[in-house]
């Protein structure tokens, strides 16, 4: 267990104020919590501290080379008054794993887990309860030494920081258009596409572009050696509801695995669907729309929770689902998991995490 030391802040900032729109991950907290890594020493010195800039030599790995990884989850004020956050221990195990492909020292689950009740208890008047709003929590590692070399780090720095935040997109609950990305790729088996590090992220840049550019709100990314079987969105997962059956790729090494994901297959399966986690590719989808079976398109992430899909471009071809509506799966599954996050709803699951206990 870490002995963490509070400092709180005496130069408090003022909260949003209510109905302020929040944006996504643009207003940050009074406070962080930070914790150092030294080889021969493990983690040490964890603490929750006053939000403020950090300084890092400009030959900081991190800079040059890229060895970091991150995590994103929410923390919701119930309507009783207390603190809840979302399957905590599946972030710290993500955590873990993608620390073992970037070669980071392993981060004890419990830390984790810890840590983030800490500072988000600290701030925890900072909590946003207006309808579709949350603590946005971005745990991160960077790699800190002080070395122009290509060889993992010796020195790293643990840090989460909050963020009070509305909708991931701007149309809410809205469906979105997402473009099927068919020049670049995101990611390879044995590469780092199950990892959750800024790498990922970076390389989707362009195509991000191309959509945005084009009218679209997403890019679905392709597997990267046949180039056509779906992979995930930049931001999410992805679902499809074909003829009664809920189909998902299948974790393969390049797709990252979703906490929002297994969650909403364990619901789908509570609830009686069969659920197929398998290749399709991107023809199989037009094969669908056009017989009609087609029934449903969503996204599952953290950020968006579920984000509906009304419009699907691949190529010359653009699909519209669902008469560009958002579906009763879609619908349930968002009431669903955000009713279990902030209490609504029992938590049957057991996935909801009180901060205070």
């Amino acid at each position: 267990m870490l002995d963490i030391k509070i400092t709180r802040t005496e130069t408090p900032k003022a909260k949003p104020a209510a109905g302020q729109k929040l944006g996504f991950g643009k207003i940050f907290t009074d406070h962080m919590f930070v914790m150092n890594y030294t080889e021969g020493q493990g983690w040490h010195d964890a603490r929750v501290e006053p939000f403020h800039n950090i300084s890092l030599s400009p030959a900081a790995m991190v800079y040059h080379y890229g060895q970091e990884m991150f995590e994103g989850l929410k923390a919701y004020k119930g309507a009783d008054g207390e603190v809840y956050l979302f399957r905590p221990d599946m972030n710290a195990k993500r955590t873990n794993a993608s620390n073992e492909r970037l070669v980071i020292p392993e981060l004890p689950e419990e830390d984790f887990v810890q840590a983030v009740k800490a500072v988000v208890d600290v701030d925890r008047d900072w909590i946003p309860t207006e309808p579709g709003t949350s603590l946005y929590i971005r745990p991160f590692i960077i790699a800190t030494d002080e070395f122009l070399g290509v060889a993992p780090s010796k020195t790293y720095l643990f840090m989460i920081i909050l963020a009070p935040s509305g909708a991931y997109y701007e149309s809410g609950l809205a469906p979105v258009g997402i473009w099927i990305e068919d020049e670049f790729v995101r990611a390879v088996r044995g590469g780092i596409g199950f990892a959750k590090t800024g790498g990922n992220y970076a390389a989707s840049l362009i195509a991000q572009q191309k959509a945005h550019d084009a009218g679209y709100s997403q890019v679905l990314w392709l597997d990267g050696v046949e180039r056509k079987y779906i992979e995930e969105v930049g931001a999410m997962n992805i679902f499809f509801k074909i003829a009664g059956k809920v189909v998902t790729p299948g974790l393969n090494g390049s797709i990252l695995p979703g906490i929002t994901r297994n969650s909403t297959i364990a619901l789908c399966k509570q609830w009686g669907y069969e659920v197929e986690e398998r290749k399709i590719s991107a023809e199989e989808l037009i094969e669908a729309q056009k017989n009609g079976t087609l029934e449903e398109c969503f996204g599952t992430g953290t950020a968006a929770v579920i984000s509906p899909v009304g419009k699907l471009r691949y190529v010359d071809e653009v699909m519209t689902i669902n008469g560009g509506s958002i579906g009763p799966l879609s619908q349930k599954l968002y009431d669903t998991i955000t009713g279990i996050q902030t209490g609504r709803l029992p938590d049957e699951m057991g996935w909801r995490v009180n901060v205070s206990k």
